[in-house]
């Protein structure tokens, strides 16, 4: 959504911005491209429930490499920006946090553009805004009040949920307390993987992670199959104590996982809501899902979306 060749320098003007009210600028002129693509999604999606992300990657991503700067001023953001491990580092909630202007802008067009296909088709639209990579319950709290906010402001009778990725171990292990500000639980396994591994899949794959393979260290690629062991357990505590404090709490996973047939038996047996993956997988989700649910002698109910 902010890669096109009409939004990038947009997106670009708005992170150079020496002050807010330079990226407010740049972001009321970004609003109308995210308000058109909120609404082509809401009228494919009729009748069916939209969960959007808000920002997620780390903004030097919008930034072109050092070398290819063109002038100071960019070379001095770019510099800014630049992590050393930009995964753990300013992106997710944390961009949402430090530059709330920024999802407010997001959740403007999300609630504009529900108002504007409710007008033409009669019909609202089922919105889930998520907030990711939270780690802290007062992090969600705070975004859920800023969203709230804006909610009421543009589209007051709008039905709407607001939750989180669960990506972090320590989402995890506070699920109880963050499940008090939020309606919904993603479990981002991606990242969740990563995170709890302590390996990153760029630099895994292709290297050790291969030789851990092919030497039989481990069993399987963990970034293809869900470690059940381990990123597994935490879902688990996720899971139990999540819907502790709130037993009507939708949960789903969020990730390449989510096609896989053994992690979305897995995800069954937790009790998840849905699993969500690429399109390409998705007729294999829903096969692996039906197969889950058929050898439980059980009901449950799965859809899996294209994520």
């Amino acid at each position: 959504m902010f890669f096109g060749e009409d939004r990038l320098p947009v997106v670009q003007e708005m992170i150079l911005a020496s002050d807010e009210q330079g990226r407010r600028a740049a972001l009321d002129r970004l609003l109308p491209f995210q308000q058109s693509d909120f609404e082509a999604i809401f009228e494919v999606m009729a009748g069916l429930p939209v969960t959007i992300r808000l920002l997620d990657p780390p903004l030097h991503e919008f930034l072109p490499p050092l070398e290819e700067a063109t002038d100071e001023r960019m070379r001095s953001r770019i510099k800014l920006l630049t992590e050393s491990n930009p995964m753990l580092g300013t992106r997710g909630c944390r961009l949402g946090i430090q530059w709330p202007e920024i999802y407010e802008m997001q959740v403007r067009a999300i609630a504009r553009a529900a108002k504007a296909v409710q007008e033409r088709t009669g019909d609202a639209p089922l919105i889930e805004i998520m907030h990711p990579l939270v780690g802290f319950r007062e992090e969600l709290r705070r975004l859920r009040e800023l969203t709230e906010q804006v909610m009421a402001e543009e589209a007051p009778e709008l039905e709407y949920l607001c939750g989180t990725m669960i990506e972090l171990p320590r989402a995890a292990l506070r699920a109880d307390e963050i499940a008090e500000v939020a309606d919904f639980f993603s479990f981002g396994t991606n990242d969740l993987t990563q995170t709890t591994l302590g390996m990153s899949r760029d630099d895994a794959e292709g290297k050790f992670l291969t030789f851990y393979l092919e030497d039989g260290v481990i069993e399987r690629n963990p970034f293809e199959t869900l470690d059940q062991g381990g990123v597994g357990d935490l879902m688990r505590i996720g899971v139990e104590r999540g819907r502790s404090t709130k037993p009507d709490l939708k949960l789903g996973i969020c990730g390449e996982h989510g096609g896989e047939p053994a992690s979305v038996e897995f995800c069954h047996k937790l009790g998840l809501d849905y699993v969500s993956c690429s399109p390409y997988r998705v007729p294999l989700a829903r096969l692996a899902a039906a197969q889950a649910a058929l050898k439980e002698g059980s009901r449950a109910e799965y859809v899996a979306a294209g994520g």
